[in-house]
């Protein structure tokens, strides 16, 4: 197995973070991982992205030009990488910031709505986890139990302990989202 994985969106709306955690859950299940960050020329409001290798082989590059996974956070997002989904790939799009149809039909498209669900959980900031969620619901890349182990270890270096349960509950609705819109 070997999954290439586009995480895009503003800066801001916790791209790299998500490619960290499905990075560390991936070492955390003992794959070979690869993650790259690319920044646009602003941080905050700026473009951002990260390329994720998880294999079960190790990695010889972290660039790809394709990927089996692509995150849209945003309608630019979703102009520059829809194209860049292998056929029968998934393209996950935050349908609460998108709203535009994608443009291939050789994918599996899944519209979530982040921005939503997270204020349903009463933290905006956690529309990246409800994302997160959904990608391994979606792909089954990494178990549900990695990503909560990897959030929690990388939320306790950071002091941030208080933000695990609602990050969990993101993460556990936009799992649940992605596996019904699988198997519908």
């Amino acid at each position: 197995m070997n999954t290439r994985m586009i995480f895009a969106g503003f800066g801001g709306q916790g791209v790299m973070l998500m490619g960290q955690i499905i990075s560390l859950a991936g070492m955390l299940e003992g794959k070979h991982v690869t993650w790259m960050p690319s920044y646009g020329p602003e941080m905050r409001g700026g473009t951002a992205n990260c390329t994720v290798v998880i294999s079960d082989e190790p990695v010889a590059s972290p660039v790809t030009n394709d990927a089996e996974v692509v995150v849209a956070m945003n309608i630019p997002s979703l102009a520059k990488f829809e194209p860049a989904v292998t056929p029968k790939g998934y393209l996950l799009i935050n349908q609460s910031v998108v709203d535009r149809e994608p443009k291939r039909g050789d994918i599996a498209s899944i519209k979530v709505p982040c921005n939503e669900i997270a204020d349903q959980l009463g933290n905006l900031k956690v529309a990246n986890m409800v994302m997160l969620g959904a990608v391994a619901g979606a792909t089954g890349v990494v178990s549900m139990d990695s990503i909560v182990k990897a959030l929690e270890k990388k939320l306790s270096a950071g002091g941030k302990t208080s933000l695990i349960e609602v990050n969990k509950n993101a993460i556990e609705r936009g799992y649940q989202m992605a596996k019904e819109a699988v198997s519908a």
